[in-house]
């Protein structure tokens, strides 16, 4: 994943103070609880040196109620001066804490890359569809002020959308099958106005899950609306109704559940991408040193770690893959194959490039 919006925290020296806190209220006590942990950071904050001044401007963001529903955490980063970079985060941190040093604390927000997804939830009848957009930063699938979440109705204006019944005489013959057919074109076409707003949302934003419930009948002629690349993307989740709280019940989990096997195949993927080109001498480096000597040569396109084991230089690692525009992604901490905990597919290489074969590595049980 890209994080251009950490720029500021690279673009200014430091002192730097970095949060990372559970911000959860699904607790009738967790408000109280938020603020006794709030306290516990500001006091260690302060002893470190942090302006008091600053704190009180970090307590008023971190204490106010938050319009997001559901588990979530924050991340803040701050100079001397002024807030930084403040962002929701789509889990809560695994572990919570408050640094204040020269350089910013990256990794306890790093390692929520991998559920980081953004989402686009499409829910269809035959006179058209709801569309909700989930960003990463927003865990809430329902609509939320701030910009941090959106949806739109799609109507597709044709309304002809009931077929006459054939029991009880009166309808029958060619006046029912034509009014049928009248009515069969009417979902068509308001099918295809529903794929022309998703494929527009594809085009203008990075999604990353297409996901789509409703009616049976109207979810099929969508997808014959659709391009081959969109149509490739969509994913069924059963029991979405226009109108229905997206929020709570069955649909919910459905949509929960359909998340996490999504966030798993990413990330079994990645690992099996760079376990491949490490296999046969690809475009990839493993080991700390080696990472280190590729992100000085501008050389890596997405750095890897895997979280829990790190190596000790990890947090500089994280910063110089920022610094050169590199995307970052956290694996789970079973995964193997990653030589020291930290790996780099790369943007090219030359003979003056690591080898990246793991055979070739040193006998260090963390590189094999």
């Amino acid at each position: 994943m890209k994080l251009p919006w950490l720029t500021p925290v690279l673009d200014r020296p430091g002192p730097f103070v970095s949060l990372h806190l559970d911000t959860t209220r699904t607790d009738p006590n967790a408000a109280g609880q938020l603020e006794a942990r709030w306290g516990q950071m500001r006091s260690r904050l302060a002893a470190d040196g942090a302006p008091a001044e600053l704190l009180a401007r970090i307590e008023d963001t971190v204490l106010s109620p938050s319009p997001i529903g559901g588990r979530h955490g924050r991340s803040i980063f701050a100079s001397d001066t002024d807030i930084l970079v403040d962002r929701v985060l789509p889990v809560p941190p695994a572990v919570e804490s408050a640094h204040r040093g020269e350089f910013p604390h990256l990794l306890p927000m790093m390692r929520l890359i991998p559920f980081a997804v953004s989402q686009l939830l499409i829910v269809v009848d035959r006179a058209g569809a709801d569309l909700h957009l989930r960003a990463p930063e927003n865990p809430s699938i329902t609509n939320g002020p701030h910009g941090l979440g959106e949806h739109a109705s799609v109507e597709g204006g044709h309304d002809e959308l009931h077929k006459a019944s054939v029991a009880g005489g009166g309808q029958h013959g060619w006046r029912t099958n034509n009014f049928e057919a009248r009515v069969e074109d009417s979902w068509e076409r308001n099918a295809d106005a529903v794929a022309s707003a998703v494929e527009k949302n594809l085009r203008e934003r990075q999604i990353d899950m297409v996901l789509l419930s409703g009616d049976v009948r109207a979810m099929g002629l969508l997808r014959e609306a659709l391009g081959r690349e969109s149509r490739a993307r969509l994913i069924e989740v059963s029991g979405g109704t226009r109108g229905a709280a997206l929020d709570r019940g069955p649909f919910r989990e459905e949509l929960i559940r359909t998340t996490e096997e999504f966030i798993v195949a990413r990330q079994q993927e990645l690992a099996t991408r760079f376990r491949e080109s490490q296999a046969r001498d690809g475009a990839s480096v493993g080991g700390a040193l080696e990472v280190s000597q590729a992100l000085g040569r501008g050389q890596v396109d997405e750095l890897v770690f895997v979280s829990g084991h790190e190596p000790a230089g990890i947090e500089e690692l994280l910063r110089g893959a920022l610094a050169t525009d590199a995307a970052i992604s956290a694996l789970p901490e079973d995964a193997d194959g990653i030589p020291e905990g930290v790996g780099a597919l790369l943007r090219w290489r030359d003979d003056a490039t690591p080898s990246n074969s793991i055979g070739s590595m040193s006998g260090d049980s963390r590189r094999e």
